[in-house]
């Protein structure tokens, strides 16, 4: 993990460095439900990333434990890449974005199936999807999509 000199030992903003600005959590986002795992698949999502902040997120990621590359990627081959523990840790942050999105965006791509198990059965939602997080670090496809 790459050292950062802190300006405070406040929790939110130890946070905020680490996957504080909106293409860090997108990034996770779609290695998390989308299926994303390569450089050309993060720049293909709808957000249009751009290559040089793309590859400046993904090596902070890296960095900070959040991300790793797969087993036997080269460096230069920019991925697969997938969530590691400390990663996938973050899946409770993320449903909870994305449900408080769904109750107060009028114009969210939020599928409701998804919100709706969320809302109803927090715990063994969350549970089904961390443990196929878990268990395949490099999805073929969403696991769930939320949008």
């Amino acid at each position: 993990m790459r050292q950062r000199r802190r300006k405070s030992a406040c929790p939110v903003h130890f946070a905020l460095e680490v996957f504080g600005d909106p293409w860090t959590l997108l990034i996770i986002r779609d290695l998390m439900f989308k299926g994303r795992t390569r450089y050309t698949d993060f720049l293909r999502a709808e957000e249009a990333i751009a290559t040089n902040v793309l590859a400046d997120r993904l090596a902070r990621l890296e960095e900070d434990g959040i991300i790793a590359q797969a087993a036997g990627a080269s460096r230069g081959a920019r991925g697969p890449y997938r969530l590691t523990a400390k990663g996938i840790e973050l899946l409770p942050i993320m449903l909870e974005i994305i449900g408080w999105s769904a109750t107060h965006d009028p114009k969210t791509a939020a599928d409701r199936e998804f919100v709706r198990r969320f809302r109803t059965q927090p715990a063994a939602f969350t549970a089904e999807i961390r443990s196929q997080l878990l268990a395949d670090h490099s999805p073929s496809g969403p696991i769930h999509d939320p949008a």
